[in-house]
């Protein structure tokens, strides 16, 4: 079937480059000019996950918090205002943690649980570190399987788009002032692999295309990519919308540890499905009509 009637993703690639290099470029400004948001489990402290049992307003919190005499550096009420979110720069001792509860208690009654998370100095540098080696890992053992599974073409654009995804996530998160934690990392882990399934399937049918096209100019080449990606669209579209429907909902349903996973997986998700569309495939028609261009001068020399 001809798809040269639907839109053309080769002829529109510059504009989709210029969309994905703004967004990053925000990202890297504000990366570098602010940093991550760092949670608790990258940041030495204590954080507290407080359930009131009952509905609370902030200036109430934050009265109880200073009559207690330890007030966060952060808080946040989330859920149906009824649960507390208290951020340390320090790590508080039990009594501390203690007088917390016992204060928590006095001012909204014994129903008051809470979670305590601390993490030392040390741990933090540690956690820090071996996410950004499992993340190289990731990318270096997916270039690898593509580089086999494929040609060199294919895996350049595919580790492109994959690293365009990963830190897509990162920049929202750097813009919007997200904590960043261990689940954010296992979110960008998860959107690595669910970005490189994308690129997969549609770098299956280009090669399969590929055997029966006779590609002689950059007008061919366009066409089969856009077919290929055509034929691939309501695979891709269902795949992509089953899990982002679950993610959604672990976002909307799910508990305030894991609301910030969700959405990084949503926007990992959206963001993967568009780069393989709208990044992989016109980075591989840059590097394959490079290509097409040598054998074009080489004949016309041989002539």
């Amino acid at each position: 079937m001809d798809y040269k009637n639907h839109f053309d993703f080769m002829k529109n690639r510059n504009k989709f480059f210029g969309a994905s290099i703004a967004i990053l470029l925000i990202g890297l400004i504000v990366l570098v000019a602010f940093g991550l948001n760092y949670g608790v489990d990258f940041k030495a402290g204590t954080s507290l996950d407080i359930n009131a049992g009952q509905t609370v307003t902030r200036e109430k919190v934050d009265q109880t918090f200073e009559s207690i005499g330890l007030k966060p550096s952060v808080v946040s009420i989330s859920g149906n205002n009824d649960h507390i979110s208290a951020r340390y720069d320090t790590i508080l001792s039990e009594a501390d943690v203690k007088k917390i509860n016992t204060g928590m208690k006095a001012a909204f009654g014994d129903k008051v649980s809470q979670e305590v998370n601390t993490v030392s100095p040390d741990i933090a540098r540690e956690l820090g570190f071996k996410a950004m080696i499992a993340v190289a890992i990731a990318s270096v053992a997916i270039c690898i399987y593509v580089s086999i599974r494929f040609e060199w073409r294919f895996a350049i654009a595919a580790i492109i788009a994959i690293l365009h995804d990963a830190f897509v996530v990162i920049a929202v998160f750097a813009i919007c002032r997200f904590e960043v934690n261990l689940p954010f990392v296992a979110a960008v882990l998860t959107t690595i692999g669910y970005s490189i399934n994308d690129k997969i399937v549609i770098f299956d049918r280009v090669r399969e295309n590929l055997r029966f096209t006779r590609l002689k100019t950059s007008e061919d080449l366009s066409n089969m990519l856009n077919n290929s990606i055509w034929q691939t669209m309501a695979r891709n579209i269902n795949t992509v919308v089953v899990v982002l429907v679950a993610a959604l909902c672990l976002f909307i349903f799910g508990s305030e540890s894991i609301k910030l996973f969700a959405l990084a997986k949503i926007i990992g998700l959206t963001s993967g499905a568009y780069s393989s569309i709208c990044i992989a495939s016109p980075l591989y028609y840059l590097l394959k009509n490079k290509s097409l261009g040598s054998k074009t001068r080489a004949a016309a020399v041989k002539e």
